[in-house]
């Protein structure tokens, strides 16, 4: 999903949003999640995912990039937000047309100039 984030951004020219992609999750990288999170001090904190929340990374990274951030003082658990599809028993729609619809929601979702305030399902 990195590529279509970037490709909206600079569609949107929306220079004020960062994006970090986590290649290496497990041993979580507690140093360069930090130092990603200090070269952005005022940022909102997304995790953007195409999977289902119950699939993808999210429940794994989560707890674990809101220790990276109680340890430099950005935050707990409840401010890191999370953009993707909602939980569900099947990794895909099953239709392409819907697969397409919710990719697109997501991507603008995670890229609006709008802080979010809650976690977002598509």
């Amino acid at each position: 999903v990195y590529y279509e984030l970037d490709d909206e951004r600079k569609k949107n020219n929306a220079t004020d949003i960062a994006i970090c992609r986590v290649e290496q999750l497990c041993p979580f990288p507690y140093d360069l999640i930090q130092r990603e999170l200090k070269r952005y001090p005022n940022a909102e904190i997304v995790w953007c995912q195409e999977e289902p929340m119950n699939m993808g990374a999210y429940n794994y990274i989560a707890p674990r990039l809101a220790t990276a951030m109680t340890a430099l003082g950005r935050g707990t658990f409840d401010d890191v937000r999370y953009v993707g599809r909602a939980p569900s028993a099947s990794t895909a729609t099953g239709f392409y047309s819907m697969h397409v619809k919710e990719q697109a929601e997501l991507v603008q979702k995670a890229i609006q100039p709008e802080p979010i305030k809650t976690n977002t399902t598509i």
